[in-house]
């Protein structure tokens, strides 16, 4: 089973996708989003009854979808909601029902970004703490917000970094034009390359036997294919993109696969959440998101 490790010598977090991507044939990624909506409660349900019924209702997701599951993406927010007593906690004991049932690493979506002690005093919350193996962070404040996530004693760990997200407001700021002739998300794009060289060069993996793996991915929403597009070619084709949106946000599966795989028809991972939790079955629907997947993978 898997199990979070802070050791240089464990093999890196995008190591660790793609060994899994490969093993199961899939690059579906299981999002676990335990709103109060979802979770059928009484409008007066106490924290503790919430805790449990979202601790139950991920467990249950998990138990279901670990056969066809890359990774799973515990969204913070949704356990912090439930109260400040118990709610990191539960999230906590989701990541170690992980660890402990499925052979899938922990992304965390906590989209941090922020500088110095507090990007620090972040990382080890979200990697000695709650024992993710990846995170999702944002990246305007620069590579100094990125660098403790991805460096030091973490530098088997791994982040995605906003880039071009899915919802209509990114192109109020990510799709502004700059100076050297790219989009602000291009631009973003670029650096993923750069930043992952840079943490590399800063603390060298030594479970590495070739070159170093990238460090960072990219989030670049299914919902805007050309935009996926232009991210994977200013990346390249090593750095993972995480695609969110397709399903209840509307994005095409086909046109997001056409736009954003690499030339081996990898380095992109499908995150699904309500498509799955509110499924009748939900095995049976990851099971078809795989499928449908690899069938895009094949046009």
């Amino acid at each position: 089973m898997s199990s979070a490790n802070n050791n240089q010598d464990h093999p890196s977090f995008f190591t660790q996708i793609s060994t899994r991507s490969r093993s199961i044939n899939s690059l579906l990624c299981v999002g676990l989003d335990p709103h109060r909506t979802e979770l059928n409660l009484p409008h007066d349900a106490d924290e503790n009854t919430a805790s449990s019924a979202a601790y139950d209702f991920c467990t249950r997701i998990i138990d279901a979808t670990s056969n066809h599951c890359v990774c799973y993406k515990p969204n913070a927010a949704f356990f912090e909601s439930l109260g400040h007593e118990s709610g990191v906690s539960t999230l906590s004991r989701v990541v170690e029902y992980i660890h402990a049932r499925t052979e899938c690493c922990v992304l965390l979506d906590v989209k941090r970004g922020d500088i110095g002690s507090t990007a620090s005093a972040y990382a080890e919350a979200c990697y000695d703490g709650l024992r993710g193996e990846g995170v999702t962070l944002s990246p305007l404040m620069g590579w100094d917000s990125v660098e403790p996530f991805v460096t030091g004693k973490y530098s088997n760990k791994g982040a995605f970094i906003l880039c071009k997200t899915s919802n209509p407001g990114s192109n109020d700021l990510l799709s502004l034009p700059l100076q050297q002739n790219q989009t602000l998300f291009e631009k973003i794009a670029t650096l993923s390359k750069e930043w992952s060289d840079k943490a590399a060069s800063i603390t060298p993996s030594s479970s590495s036997t070739t070159s170093d793996p990238p460090r960072l991915g990219l989030v670049v929403g299914a919902t805007d294919p050309q935009a996926l597009a232009m991210a994977r070619k200013a990346a390249g084709p090593d750095i993972w993109i995480l695609a969110p949106g397709v399903g209840a946000q509307g994005g095409d599966l086909d046109a997001a696969c056409l736009a954003g795989l690499n030339d081996e028809g990898s380095g992109m991972l499908i995150p699904v959440s309500r498509g799955i939790s509110r499924a009748d079955d939900p095995e049976k629907e990851a099971k078809r998101l795989k499928e449908g997947i690899n069938k895009a993978r094949k046009k």
